[in-house]
């Protein structure tokens, strides 16, 4: 594309339009200006809401995915890339799944997560290489994350996922008439233009992280990874996560700190098979046996167990 098609395209985006209600930003109060900021971050959350139906179908190809043994892999470029890493790294220690299991790229590397590297998201032929080196196939879901929808690093990496035979998603900030590219579902907030003219970490980035943060949890509660409200396949990295496990066992279970702890402790630490332990006072081999029945979903498993008891 030469500069000046490039020129005409971008000027036809949302997210490199001038924001009438920001053209004073330079010489407001802080405080007028904080106000700002926080009235148009009002308008995501609507932005978002209006995208409901196609996040659900989004939510059921992640979910099906995973349960054929499949993986959810973001692709996207700066900002973009960024909140994609940024979810698949949070993913195993609040659900206890393998790392393989979420995965994130992003234009030009884990170097691109702490420093810009230009020049890389301009070339669609590095999505497609970063897709073939993940050997992604038929099981997979591959999510192009790109603020603007134009991004060429995204669009290969989409290309070369639905030749593969994967499932794909979008999530851009632009209107969905405007897409340049097939997927299966594409997900469009679009929250307007930035306060400050082409920012895309402000608005945009926050309507995309408010989407990722469904697409992965729901997806995750749709395979039994929460007990009512609560995460139960969470990883105890850490003496927090230690003392989190143990309140949630308290919750769930209704009994002391220390039941909690050797529930823990009888369950190799591992969160479920305490609370299963703690509500029906067996071991964590029954545990896995009513768990592997269920699916993995505590609260199935304890009421198969009460119905045998019976």
């Amino acid at each position: 594309m030469t500069e000046n098609n490039l020129f005409k395209e971008l000027s036809t985006l949302v997210t490199e339009s001038r924001n009438p209600d920001s053209y004073d930003v330079d010489v407001m109060s802080t405080e007028d200006a904080v106000k700002l900021f926080n009235n148009e971050d009002k308008k995501v959350a609507k932005a978002v809401e209006k995208e409901i139906p196609y996040i659900v179908e989004a939510i059921k190809l992640v979910a099906q995915a995973f349960k054929n043994n499949g993986r959810l892999i973001y692709a996207g470029a700066g900002t973009s890339g960024r909140l994609g890493v940024l979810d698949a790294a949070e993913c195993p220690p609040t659900f206890g799944v393998d790392p393989g299991m979420v995965i994130g790229r992003i234009a030009g590397g884990y170097k691109a997560l702490s420093v810009a590297v230009e020049g890389y998201e301009d070339y669609p032929e590095n999505g497609a290489k970063d897709i073939g080196d993940l050997q992604v196939n038929e099981n997979d879901v591959v999510c192009g994350l790109a603020a603007s929808r134009r991004t060429p690093y995204v669009i290969g990496a989409i290309e070369e996922a639905r030749k593969r035979g994967a499932k794909t998603i979008t999530v851009v900030c632009n209107p969905r008439e405007h897409l340049q590219f097939d997927v299966d579902v594409a997900i469009c907030p679009v929250p307007g233009p930035e306060i400050i003219m082409g920012s895309t970490r402000l608005k945009a980035a926050t309507a995309q992280k408010m989407v990722l943060n469904m697409i992965t949890s729901i997806a995750m509660i749709n395979l039994g990874k929460v007990y009512e409200n609560m995460m139960i396949d969470l990883q105890l990295n850490n003496k927090k996560l230690r003392e989190r496990s143990k309140k949630i066992i308290m919750l769930a279970a209704d009994v002391s700190y220390e039941e909690a702890e050797q529930c823990l402790e009888n369950s190799g630490n591992h969160v479920k098979t305490a609370i299963f332990i703690a509500l029906t006072g067996s071991d964590k081999n029954e545990a896995k046996r009513l768990m592997e029945a269920n699916d993995g979903f505590l609260k199935k498993a304890v009421q198969q167990w009460q119905r045998e008891k019976r």
